[in-house]
């Protein structure tokens, strides 16, 4: 009898044909941007505040380093709940960092600063300002503008005791003499981080690439101990292709939202995010909360999860295809959960505390049947198997499972009757 093959000589992974993925060895962070670039998404509800703090109870249970609060200096909701944020962060000790958006202005600053006074907590200032050629020109302003505005916010923060990422906004269409000005006088005046943005989402992974590794050039040339984030946007379609590729090429910590939920058509989805940084190995965090998470945000942002969404999607774990049951089926029968979760599907369900589900729809083989009956306690008795697989041939669309199980119900019942009159008669 031949060997039954060890897990990894049933797949070849192209994905590390060439060495490691860097992803796996690279110390990184994630910022959650929910609760504020979140909620700038034009189709959003605002959160209720219970709401906004169970999100974050959620996010420091699967290990998200820290999460931006919001803008204080947006106005009085605003401000409120991001005090309240701060005070549940505090009072459940909970293990995350905290951090603020602010314009490159005192009216956005002081806010934050009277909020970590009354709080105790280490509250992060994320100064934003931009400076493309693009936004130089819409707002009148030249590279020396922006610069003073930057070193003066950046000052007022060192003056209030305040970490400080310097937030360059469209960074991807800035000039490189520009961005070399901005960066350097932010890293003299004291920013702990400096953050590249892709704001537009106009960026490639080539893109990425070459900006991060432009920043973190001058970064060495200071000499300085200053982080790399990056912020980027889905309008390609790339933002999470984006994310993890900016942690290969300098970026230390990169920022995600719930169901990339952001302006416009958003920001890498931080569920997605996760998800692929547990498959690359890059993180042992504990994902039990993922999903949750993501179900979670749905109903505070009021916003519907899509049926193929990955991770949370109905369909996500269910098939309908016969030659897909019958594969799942086969690994099941002997006993190799592994192999099954994984025959056809490269996300193994119960990874995030999930199971694969088998429908019953026009595609449908008897493996389905045979697989959704005996799931349930239910004999597959050939008769029954062929009466359910001609119901899903004759639909154009899956079967519910109430709908199955009140078809398999009324078969039984019509048996039943059928023998009771026999023996009657």
């Amino acid at each position: 009898m031949t060997a039954a093959p060890d897990d990894h000589d049933l797949i070849y992974d192209w994905n590390v044909a060439g060495g490691p993925d860097p992803l796996a060895s690279a110390p990184f962070q994630i910022l959650d941007e929910s609760l504020r670039e979140g909620i700038q998404s034009p189709s959003v509800v605002d959160p209720a505040v219970e709401e906004k703090v169970e999100l974050v109870r959620l996010m420091a249970a699967m290990g998200v380093s820290a999460v931006n609060l919001g803008l204080p200096g947006a106005g009085p909701r605003a401000r409120d709940h991001a005090l309240a944020l701060a005070r549940a962060i505090v009072a459940e000790r909970l293990p995350i960092g905290a951090a603020c958006a602010a314009r490159t202005v005192a009216a956005d600053i002081v806010p934050i600063a009277e909020l970590a006074q009354r709080t105790g907590l280490r509250v992060e200032v994320m100064a934003f300002i931009g400076s493309s050629p693009m936004r130089q020109y819409a707002e009148g302003w030249d590279v020396a503008h922006v610069e003073r505005l930057s070193a003066d916010a950046l000052d007022l923060c060192a003056r209030e005791g305040l970490p400080v990422t310097y937030v360059n906004e469209d960074t991807v269409r800035s000039r490189p003499e520009a961005l070399r000005t901005l960066f350097l006088s932010a890293i003299d005046h004291g920013a702990h981080r400096l953050c590249v943005c892709d704001t537009v989402g106009h960026a490639t992974p080539a893109g990425v690439g070459n900006v991060l590794r432009f920043a973190a050039g001058l970064i060495a040339e200071r000499g300085a101990t200053v982080g790399l984030d990056w912020h980027g946007h889905n309008d390609r379609g790339l933002a999470l292709a984006n994310a993890l590729f900016a942690l290969s090429c300098g970026a230390d910590r990169v920022h995600g939202t719930a169901l990339g939920l952001g302006e416009r058509v958003g920001n890498p989805p931080l569920e997605l995010l996760l998800l692929n940084l547990r498959l690359l190995d890059a993180t042992r965090r504990d994902l039990g909360a993922l999903l949750g998470f993501a179900r979670a945000a749905a109903r505070a942002f009021q916003v519907p999860i899509p049926f193929n969404y990955p991770l949370a999607g109905r369909d996500t774990f269910r098939t309908a295809t016969g030659v897909h049951a019958a594969a799942i089926l086969k690994a099941e029968a002997r006993g190799d959960r592994w192999m099954a979760e994984r025959v056809y599907s490269a996300v193994p369900a119960s990874l995030f505390g999930q199971e694969q589900a088998i429908a019953l729809g026009p595609l449908s083989g008897e493996s389905n049947v045979v697989c959704w009956l005996t799931r349930r306690d239910r004999a597959p008795a050939p008769d029954l198997v062929a009466h359910l697989l001609l119901l899903a041939k004759q639909s154009r669309r899956l079967l519910t499972d109430d709908e199955v199980e009140a078809a398999a119900d009324a078969w039984l019942a019509g048996r039943a009757r059928l023998g009771a009159g026999g023996s009657a008669g």
